[in-house]
């Protein structure tokens, strides 16, 4: 059983060729929370984005910015770690279980857009937006005070794990050894 996204703007199909000029959607303050809850954010304190949207035969083509205030647990410490996002998207969503007309090819280019199934009815564009926010967000956030905990810990830094620290200690060994 799926759930409804926390985040849901529903644009039917047959409306986008009576759309114009960008639409603006913001996540209100539960929707937010819910969407912390989600991707295991700290804080979600702004998402945002206003886009476009045109047709492309079956195909519908969004097009516009997502912007959001948002903070991230520190791999290493758990502290929170603010993060802007101020990003530019591109969406093709496409009809799921169409497959392309025979000997017709799928050609990418440098516009490549990402690619979302729909049920040829209705697009999500809040759930849409909330994904391309999760894209962009930093994978691995680290706090300042990260490098010192991890050491504190006894983790050691890549450079002090790499084959060669491995070698100098043995050289460094050698040296006192002789």
């Amino acid at each position: 059983m799926s759930m409804a996204p926390e985040f849901s703007r529903i644009v039917k199909a047959d409306q986008v060729k009576r759309l114009t000029g960008d639409t603006h959607v913001e996540a209100d303050e539960s929707e937010r929370a819910a969407l912390a809850r989600r991707f295991g954010l700290s804080a979600l304190d702004r998402l945002e984005a206003d886009y476009s949207l045109t047709q492309e035969g079956d195909a519908i083509l969004a097009r516009g910015r997502v912007r959001a205030a948002l903070a991230q647990p520190c791999i290493a410490t758990g502290e929170p770690v603010a993060e802007t996002i101020d990003t530019d998207f591109a969406l093709r969503f496409v009809v799921e279980g169409e497959a392309l007309p025979e000997g017709e090819e799928l050609e990418l280019d440098a516009q490549d857009v990402d690619t979302i199934g729909y049920d040829g009815q209705s697009i999500d564009m809040g759930e849409a937006v909330a994904e391309t926010m999760a894209l962009a967000m930093t994978p691995f956030p680290r706090s300042p005070d990260a490098d010192a905990y991890l050491k504190e810990a006894g983790v050691l830094s890549e450079e002090q794990a790499s084959p060669f620290a491995a070698l100098l200690a043995l050289k460094g060994s050698d040296d006192k050894a002789g």
